[in-house]
């Protein structure tokens, strides 16, 4: 069992995988990440995003993966910031469907450190070895998909939502 945790305004009990957008890194589904503080993080920016006056808050569930690779869904994993990696998210984000292929797929984040990168790549400024150059010296953060829904279903469970405070950054 893994413990992983999903930010964001509201308490999530019963998560739906195709609520998502598309055109996000993995593709549309239900983004969990195994990373509090990157979690906390994110509850607090859509929070402020989203609401007026809400409250952050840090959803957290158990993931049985075993239990996910017993049942043979389609899993990809990318553990680092490599070509691999930067041709999904590119192809994602452009509105390509490549996630359609996997039930789960796990990797880095495009976040505030590389989307720059990872958008100059998209529009041509930079090729795929320049992008990698820029990427290799960025730390590898966490993000898992849940694209079907069978996946959140029989192997993620509820645990628990709490407020984030803010001396929780």
């Amino acid at each position: 069992m893994t413990t992983l945790y999903h930010g964001s305004y509201t308490g999530i009990e019963h998560p739906i995988a195709t609520l998502g957008r598309k055109n996000l890194d993995f593709g549309q589904g239900f983004y969990l990440t195994s990373l509090k503080q990157q979690a906390e993080q994110w509850a607090q920016l859509v929070t402020e995003r989203k609401t007026r006056n809400g409250f952050p808050l840090l959803n957290i569930y158990t993931f049985d993966d075993e239990l996910a690779r017993q049942m043979c869904f389609r899993w990809v994993k990318f553990n680092s910031y490599d070509i691999d990696w930067l041709n999904f998210v590119v192809a994602c984000r452009m509105g390509q469907e490549l996630w359609k292929e996997f039930d789960i797929v796990e990797g880095g984040v495009a976040n505030d450190q590389v989307i720059d990168t990872v958008e100059d790549y998209m529009m041509g400024i930079i090729t795929d070895q320049q992008a990698l150059g820029q990427l290799r010296y960025k730390n590898v953060n966490h993000q898992l998909c849940i694209i079907n829904q069978k996946v959140i279903d029989s192997c993620l469970k509820f645990v628990v939502t709490r407020e984030v405070k803010p001396n929780e950054k």
